[in-house]
């Protein structure tokens, strides 16, 4: 068979933002039919009438920061609540947070690399009594350790904890839905799942990366469509996902006969691999390109005076 495109294999994060949302503010179609059987047993309410008018409250806010990342705020529309998920630039989120006019009282971190988590302590000086919570006491400002499963509440809005090891050993991605609504749910997955990709495996083993991909991820509903003009992304559905992502494919004869394995780990592990090497060959920053970066992040200190 041909070898995936390199395309496939590229290393730029392309997260998979609220895969299963359909929000007023992604600009997506509402009052979608029941979701696929089966979905119950994540916890999340069957809705099985399709007929039934829209409550939804839940409002995401998609804030484009560092090289490739992204912030979230979700916003409980009835009470002004309003929770932020991977705080990378602090003053950044506090901009949206008061245009928005939402008080800002949780933040959900998936992981804790910098790049996802070093706003945290930041905002927990700005903002006294601000709730961080995530699966890894190496998160920064980490006021609570959630575990899998762990179900939250904000206002109307449900959050199940979801554990996804791979790219980090506590990594955990945030199911987001709402009772009595036909608005399809939403998960934020940091770096476990992006699109036509995965975060890259750190300190798991691939048995549990490929069950964070396929059991724990993978079972969400396929159904939810993301809108190219809202999101500052490639527009991609989960159904898609599980159509190219090969990372999601491991257990097809054809990526099985492109990596020469036959357990599904051994072949995400093979297709890891893969992508290593095509990241080696990549151009390397340019170095004006890295002075912007460090300008962006605040690793830049003032100029002294002579």
């Amino acid at each position: 068979m041909e070898r995936p495109s390199p395309s496939l294999l590229s290393s730029r994060k392309v997260p998979c933002l609220a895969v299963g949302v359909r929000t007023p503010c992604l600009g997506l179609e509402r009052g979608t039919p029941a979701l696929r059987k089966g979905f119950g047993s994540l916890g999340a309410p069957r809705r099985e009438d399709a007929g039934c008018q829209s409550s939804a409250t839940m409002k995401v806010k998609v804030i484009p920061v560092l090289e490739d990342n992204y912030m979230y705020l979700v916003i409980e529309e009835h009470t002004r609540e309003a929770v932020a998920v991977d705080v990378a630039v602090p003053k950044r989120l506090l901009e949206i947070v008061g245009r928005e006019g939402v008080s800002l009282t949780t933040v959900l971190t998936t992981h804790y690399h910098w790049d996802h988590a070093r706003g945290n302590a930041e905002l927990a000086r700005l903002r006294p009594g601000l709730a961080v919570l995530g699966a890894d006491e190496r998160i920064c400002a980490l006021t609570r350790k959630l575990v899998h499963g762990e179900e939250l509440r904000f206002g109307a809005i449900h959050v199940r904890c979801l554990l996804t090891p791979g790219h980090t050993s506590g990594h955990m991605s945030y199911f987001l839905w709402e009772e009595e609504c036909p608005d399809p749910p939403a998960v934020f997955s940091g770096d476990a799942l992006s699109v036509a990709g995965c975060g890259l495996r750190l300190e798991s083993t691939a048995q549990q990366m490929y069950e964070s991909l396929t059991v724990t991820l993978g079972s969400l509903p396929p159904e939810t469509k993301r809108d190219e003009d809202d999101l500052p992304t490639v527009p991609s559905t989960l159904s898609e996902e599980l159509l190219y992502n090969p990372f999601l494919r491991v257990a097809e004869e054809p990526v099985r006969k492109f990596t020469g394995k036959a357990a599904p780990a051994e072949v995400l592990e093979a297709l890891c691999k893969e992508r290593a090497s095509f990241q080696r060959a990549a151009e390397p920053l340019q170095p004006q390109a890295r002075a912007l970066l460090a300008l962006q992040w605040g690793l830049l200190g003032t100029p002294r005076q002579k």
